[in-house]
């Protein structure tokens, strides 16, 4: 049996509110996932170093800041540097739809914008997650 998706729920920068980020980790959980929340205000060091120590497959940024295109590239950058580079970065949020296809471009695995349905992001997740497994083991 495989184990359960571990995903890390991040908020990173200074922006203070995580109401959004609570309510995703709330949905990822019933959805079956382990889900580690780490809190307001987190710096990029800060996020992989838990990644890291909790060993997720997944990070979910929660981000209203307006700040996503510079965190998304500063967190898979991160990532990269840290040999890292399987776990799937995911990027929630105030994202204007003309910043999806550049979050994307970044490293984004999956962006979800304000509106999107609680039920269309654990199959994303769940999908990028299997594929970087499959990848693993090839």
């Amino acid at each position: 049996m495989e184990r359960a998706i571990r995903i890390l729920i991040a908020k990173p920068g200074l922006d203070g509110h995580d109401r959004g980020a609570k309510v995703i980790a709330y949905a990822l959980r019933d959805a079956g996932m382990e889900v580690i929340y780490t809190g307001l205000r987190r710096s990029t060091d800060e996020i992989i170093a838990a990644a890291l120590q909790e060993d997720v497959d997944a990070i979910g940024l929660s981000i209203l800041s307006g700040a996503h295109l510079a965190l998304t590239e500063k967190i898979v950058s991160a990532l990269h540097t840290a040999g890292l580079d399987e776990i799937a970065v995911f990027v929630g949020g105030t994202i204007p739809p003309r910043d999806v296809e550049p979050l994307t471009q970044r490293g984004a695995a999956g962006v979800f914008p304000t509106g999107t349905p609680l039920n269309a992001i654990a199959p994303v997740i769940r999908d990028a997650v299997a594929a970087r497994r499959s990848a693993q083991t090839q």
